[in-house]
């Protein structure tokens, strides 16, 4: 067998599966497997399913809502605070463009959003509790924009970070790193490639935002230096999706190394993450 046949066996045994591929891949030595999770990890990753679940089919709901009430003529702000605010009031005003039999509609969807509302709450607060009791969690709070959901999500699906030699890893698995696309000796840089875990992948970029829009806390976390760069030469989405990649390496650190989010003093670079 040629070289060239060889890594054309080991790309595709790890990237599309079936027995021939899988029984070639699993000798070669570069070869990852999946970590065997414990029951804590299992029944944590079932509470983010559920709750995955019903969050989605939220936004299901919302967005059947405000297509009703758009088809009429009425619209309101984007945002699911400002359609909470506003939608009693708009049910109440029992306005013309409204029949009576969309009222009611819209009125029953009003309550399965409450009762999703109800059982998102539930869990979330039997989540955050048990993040706030295990070690591992708590010491991920720490990392700038990770709080309870994204540290027990994290901790459910790759428990003490072991299974990666390094934070680019974890971020690869996350699929927040670029596709390359290399013709002779250039290097182009793509999409991400989004791979992996698409629930985490999701949370990482949502903390990221949440750190962009908290300015007063970049020079806190030593991360005002490296946003003030991204931001002259990224397109802000880019932006969003670089930082959540810094996230999870950090928190990938965090997690492998056992030990808190600190910064380091360093004479050339000023203040940056240990």
């Amino acid at each position: 067998m040629t070289p060239k046949a060889t890594k054309k066996i080991i790309s595709k045994g790890k990237g599309q599966k079936n027995d021939f591929n899988d029984a070639e891949a699993v000798q070669r030595p570069t070869m990852k497997f999946v970590a065997t999770k414990t029951a804590e990890q299992l029944d944590l990753q079932a509470l983010h399913r559920v709750r995955e679940r019903l969050v989605s089919q939220r936004t299901g709901i919302i967005n059947q809502i405000r297509a009703f009430m758009l088809e009429r003529g009425i619209a309101v702000r984007q945002g699911i605070g400002f359609l909470r605010t506003e939608l009693p009031t708009i049910l109440a005003t029992r306005t013309e463009a409204l029949s009576p039999r969309m009222l009611r509609v819209i009125e029953e969807l009003a309550g399965d959003w409450r009762r999703l509302d109800q059982r998102i709450d539930g869990l979330s607060g039997e989540i955050e509790a048990l993040a706030r009791q295990d070690q591992a969690c708590s010491r991920l709070m720490t990392v700038p924009g990770i709080g309870p959901v994204i540290s027990s999500a994290m901790v459910a699906a790759i428990g003490t970070g072991d299974v990666f030699s390094k934070g680019r890893d974890f971020g690869a698995w996350l699929g927040l790193v670029p596709k390359q696309i290399s013709t002779g000796d250039r290097t182009i840089l793509g999409k991400i490639s989004r791979r992996g875990n698409r629930y985490l992948r999701v949370l990482f970029v949502q903390a990221a935002w949440v750190v962009l829009v908290r300015m007063k806390n970049w020079e806190r976390y030593g991360l005002k230096s490296w946003i003030e760069a991204a931001k002259r030469r990224l397109h802000h989405n880019v932006l969003a999706i670089a930082l959540a990649n810094k996230l999870a390496r950090i928190a990938w650190a965090v997690l492998a190394k056992g030990r808190a989010f600190e910064l380091t003093r360093t004479d050339d670079a000023g203040v940056r993450p240990a």
